[in-house]
């Protein structure tokens, strides 16, 4: 929003900047510059100021030249014309004898986003890249990835891929990552940077000469090596001892994800490493930075899954201070409660006891609720906490205590009669939704061990008119109907005035028709009631409710050092499947409407058509395991074709719908034409989870004929042949019904 008043103070700027006596004085002319900056950060609309800011950066003063980028950059897209007088300028501060302009110029300019800005790149580029100074050579090197980025979807120049990758030998570490980000970022449609042999070996002896930043994003990119012998896996993992050790938690996290993935068949090693890494992560628990700690809790948690008792003797490392943030507090009570055992059981109950008096409500019920879970194994010491606790007569503490009754009288039928001694009076206190639903379903339950089962109810049927949760009004149905096959004499009046209020007077579609099912199943006799309502219940001790059965590391070890633990496995799936499209500055064809969005053209119910199910089948595809265009091509060569069918197809080919439905089932496109061109062809490739590849070549000679598909394997498998045949017809017989 522009400010008020930017006319005049656009006007005094501008007599400030032509004054030729300002212009004189180097501090004085900075002075002004650095006011334009200042009124632009408020909001004030200074672009009419572009031709004097332009001329102010003809100065040898490198302070106020970056002042002066500061400005074109955020200017350049309001004035696409006038910032290539900015450009030319900026060209020939690239052959300034000073290093510290040469590296501002490109910076400069590759911070333009403005149409065409990529013709006037390129030299300056190239030559950055091949300068003596390696902070030209740095800033050149991210100009490469930033300059492909606004070229949008042009092809990769192969000679600037190749020119970063020789980079990669380059005496200046930061030169060296800042390859890898840029080959990275420029290559990630053929699946970034090719981690080779010789390029592992190299980077992992410049790992001493790196600082922290680098070595984490160094060992990043070494995962995508695989050791060809296991005499070269256990060299690399020698070599990569001392990041185990190292100061820096990212380090430490991305040194033991390599690690992991790559003993992924030695447990024994990944074993070892858990145990090396505790201590960092112990320390990264009880950092100061909440960021960090919360993301060591939830790896923590990780852990625990596959080593139950790994962090048991540190338990009250993760007992909550009061200065620490709830959200930090809940991930320790749920780590305190895998870590629980005969020796430390009294000490966490203690602890957790005492959490369930704080003054943060929702804090309070946690720790009530992770008290609930301990007693699924220490059912007697638990269930005496959570009676004291009703003592208190809070309601949000009876209300979580009953909850978790609830829940533990289902999983642990043993405790029923302490829990049915502790019901009376509770009724007076709760007040919430949840708390009354979990009470009255105790009672209907087990009412016949609660002796004011049936008044209680009674109490809640009085007040049924007034009740805001038709939820509530459901569980009292059905808790009442329960109660009255025990004990019919107490429950019949209640239970027909509950029925003719439901039926009659009930405004909630929901509950209304609960009630006429309950008066319906009634009228069918007591005995079809016990045969619907009193059903043979599940056997707690199979589990159903909670899987802890020990997870292999290689379940999560690529996993391990992102946010998925964060997220959680689903949620981050949501998230990096929603990540929007970069922008692009360059003038892009006009798209036909069909094709406008191919995300659209597969509807989710088609995308559940197109998902490989593991437990499914026999087949389990890779998700985002890629071959670059050279590697398939040398593979493709070197195999024979197993396979060959017709495909039918009707209409002509699009190849955005064909790319996207394929991802869903995680084949790659390697190469494919565009639309329009015959004879048609796309080359694909995918992965199982024993490494086998499927190389697959698609023709259609024209349109309204047969596709010809032909596929090869790396190693005879008839069977995973046979079920990735099956896969593709389904994928491409979906999107023939989609097109046509």
């Amino acid at each position: 929003m522009p400010y008020l008043g930017g006319e005049e103070v656009v006007r005094e700027l501008r007599r400030a900047l032509s004054n030729p006596h300002v212009q004189a004085d180097r501090m004085r002319y900075r002075n002004a510059v650095l006011r334009v900056i200042r009124h632009m950060a408020q909001g004030v609309d200074v672009s009419g100021l572009f031709p004097e800011m332009v001329k102010a950066s003809a100065v040898p003063d490198v302070v106020q030249k970056k002042l002066v980028s500061l400005y074109v950059r955020a200017q350049a897209p309001r004035q696409p014309q006038l910032a290539l007088l900015a450009v030319n300028t900026l060209r020939k501060d690239c052959a300034h004898p000073s290093p510290a302009v040469r590296g501002l110029a490109l910076r400069s300019m590759c911070g333009l986003r403005m149409p065409g800005i990529q013709e006037y790149l390129q030299q300056p580029l190239l030559s950055g890249l091949r300068d003596k100074a390696s902070y030209v050579r740095r800033v050149a090197v991210l100009g490469c990835a930033k300059m492909l980025k606004l070229q949008g979807d042009c092809e990769v120049d192969g000679a600037l891929v190749n020119e970063l990758y020789s980079l990669l030998r380059d005496p200046d570490p930061i030169v060296v990552v800042n390859c890898l980000r840029a080959l990275e970022e420029i290559l990630k449609k053929e699946g970034g940077v090719v981690i080779n042999k010789p390029i592992a070996h190299h980077l992992l002896n410049r790992m001493a000469d790196l600082d922290q930043w680098g070595q984490s994003e160094v060992l990043t990119f070494l995962l995508r090596y695989k050791p060809r012998t296991e005499e070269e896996l256990f060299d690399i993992l020698n070599l990569l001892d001392g990041c185990l050790k190292s100061s820096s938690p990212s380090v430490v996290m991305a040194a033991t994800k390599l690690f992991l993935v790559l003993a992924r068949e030695y447990p024994h090693v990944q074993a070892d490493v858990l145990v090396r890494v505790k201590g960092p992560l112990l320390s990264a628990c009880t950092s100061e930075s909440r960021e960090l700690c919360f993301t060591a809790l939830c790896h923590v948690r990780q852990i625990l899954r596959s080593l139950p008792g790994h962090f048991s003797s540190h338990y009250k490392k993760f007992f909550c201070s009061y200065s620490e943030p709830h959200y930090i507090k809940c991930q320790k009570m749920d780590v305190l409660c895998e870590l629980v055992n005969d020796e430390n059981v009294q000490q966490v109950l203690e602890e957790l006891k005492s959490y369930c008096t704080d003054v943060s409500i929702e804090l309070a019920q946690a720790a009530i609720f992770a008290i609930g879970n301990i007693a699924r194994t220490y059912t007697e010491q638990c269930v005496g906490i959570l009676t004291e606790l009703l003592r208190l007569q809070q309601e949000h503490i009876t209300s979580a205590v009953i909850q978790a009754f609830r829940d533990l009288v289902w999983l642990c039928p043993q405790c029923t009669d302490a829990v049915c001694r502790a019901l009376p009076g509770c009724e007076d206190t709760i007040q919430d939704s949840e708390g009354k639903q979990a009470l009255i379903w105790l009672l209907g339950t087990h009412g016949e061990k609660v002796p004011n089962a049936p008044y209680v109810l009674e109490d809640f049927v009085e007040n049924v008119k007034s009740e805001m949760f038709p939820a509530v009004k459901m569980e009292l149905l059905t808790a009442l109907v329960r109660l009255f096959l025990s004990r019919p004499a107490e429950c019949q009046d209640t239970l027909g005035r509950l029925l003719y209020f439901c039926i009659e007077e009930e405004m909630d579609m929901a509950v209304r028709d609960r009630g006429l099912f309950y008066y319906r199943l009634l009228q069918s006799g007591v005995e079809q009631v016990k045969r619907v309502l009193c059903g043979p219940k599940s056997d707690p001790s199979l589990g159903l409710l909670e899987d802890k059965t020990e997870q292999p590391v290689n379940a999560w070890a690529s996993e391990f050092n992102t946010l998925a633990p964060v997220y959680g496995r689903e949620r981050w799936a949501l998230v990096t499947a929603h990540q929007p499209a970069e922008p692009s500055y360059t003038c892009s064809p006009r798209i036909d409407s069909s094709n406008r969005d191919t995300e659209s053209l597969i509807s989710e119910e088609n995308k559940e058509v197109l998902k490989v199910h593991p437990d499914t089948g026999s087949l389990t595809l890779i998700p985002d395991v890629y071959l670059t265009a050279e590697q398939f091509e040398k593979t493709w060569l070197s195999l024979n074709t197993n396979w060959h069918l017709s495909l039918p197809w009707c209409g002509a080919v699009h190849p955005d719908t064909i790319q996207a439905a394929l991802h869903v089932v995680h084949i790659q496109t390697i190469a494919m034409s565009k639309a329009g061109v015959q004879p048609w062809k796309a080359y694909l490739s995918a992965q199982d989870d024993t490494g086998c590849l499927f190389l697959t070549e698609l023709l259609l000679e024209a349109a309204d004929s047969e596709m010809q598909v032909s596929v090869k394997q790396s190693e005879a498998k008839p069977e995973a042949m046979q079920a990735f045949i099956s896969v593709l017809k389904t994928v491409m017989g979906t999107v023939a019904g989609l097109e046509s």
